[in-house]
C-alpha cells in the first residue's frame, strides 16, 4: 500500500517568463534535494514566444526585431517542443515533480499531461483528444488548444503545459505553432457555448485536473505569491 502523496499550488498570477525559469530551476533543486514535496506553479505570462532547445527559429515568422511592436518578448529554453506562445488568458501549469516517485516514465507523464487538459476540457462540454502521430498537444478536432513542452532532469519535472481559455490568438499568426503548419489554434471560448466563470475557477479546475490524473491524494493550495517570488529575489 502506498503512502498518501500530495501536490503543494503555488497560485501566481502573471509572473515574467524569465523570473518563472528561474523560479523553476530553484525549486528543481530543491526537490531534486527532497527539500519539498512535488509541487506546482499555475500561472499566466505577458506575451511571450518560446523555443524549445531544438532552437527552430525558422518557426517564428516576423524579425525579432519586430516583437517589441506587437509587445511581445522571445526567450529560449532547454524544454522539449517547438515555438509556442504563451500570454494573458492562457492557464499555464508548471509541475515540478519526481516521476521516480510516482513511478512514471517520460511518456507515460507527458500522456497524462494530455489526459489532465482533456478531462478539463470535457467540463465545459468539449470533446479535445491527444495530438496524432507527430503532433503535441490537445486538439479539438484539428485545432489545438493546448500545448505541451516539458524537460526532464534527473527524474524531475519542470516546464509543462498551457491551455488556451481566451487569448488573443492573432498572436499565433506570427508563429508556426509547435512546429506544426496548416494547423488553426483554438480556445475554450471559441469551443464551448458554456457560459465560462472567473479565471482563477478554471486555473483550479484545471489543477484539480491534473492532480486527480497524477492520483494526488491532496492537494495544498498556497496562495500568496509573494512568499516563493519575494524568496527568489532576495537570492
Amino acid at each position: 500500500m502506498r503512502s498518501p502523496r500530495t501536490l503543494e499550488v503555488w497560485k501566481l498570477g502573471t509572473v515574467n517568463y524569465l523570473k518563472s525559469l528561474k523560479l523553476q530551476e530553484k525549486l528543481v533543486s530543491e526537490r531534486k534535494a527532497h527539500h519539498i514535496p512535488d509541487t506546482l506553479l499555475s500561472l499566466q505570462h505577458p506575451p511571450t514566444y518560446t523555443l524549445g532547445k531544438r532552437r527552430t527559429d525558422h518557426n517564428l515568422l516576423i524579425p525579432e526585431s519586430e516583437l517589441t511592436k506587437i509587445g511581445a518578448e522571445l526567450h529560449y529554453t532547454q524544454r522539449g517542443g517547438d515555438i509556442t506562445f504563451h500570454g494573458p488568458h492562457q492557464a499555464i501549469l508548471y509541475p515540478i515533480i519526481s516521476l521516480r516517485s510516482i513511478g512514471f516514465g517520460a511518456r507515460n507523464y507527458v500522456e497524462t499531461l494530455e489526459r489532465s487538459m482533456i478531462e478539463f476540457a470535457s467540463i465545459y462540454g468539449v470533446k479535445a483528444r491527444a495530438g496524432n502521430k507527430c503532433e503535441t498537444g490537445v486538439w479539438v478536432g484539428d485545432r489545438k488548444i493546448g500545448a505541451i513542452g516539458v524537460r526532464i532532469s534527473s527524474g524531475i519535472t519542470s516546464h509543462g503545459l498551457a491551455f488556451n481559455i481566451d487569448p488573443d490568438l492573432k498572436y499565433f499568426e506570427h508563429i508556426v505553432p509547435c512546429g506544426i503548419a496548416d494547423k488553426e489554434v483554438t480556445s475554450l471560448r471559441r469551443e464551448t457555448d458554456t457560459l465560462l466563470p472567473t479565471e482563477e475557477v478554471i486555473h483550479e479546475q484545471l489543477v484539480s485536473c491534473l492532480a486527480k490524473a497524477f492520483s494526488y491524494d491532496d492537494v495544498v493550495w498556497k496562495e500568496d505569491p509573494s512568499v516563493i517570488l519575494d524568496t527568489q529575489d532576495k537570492e
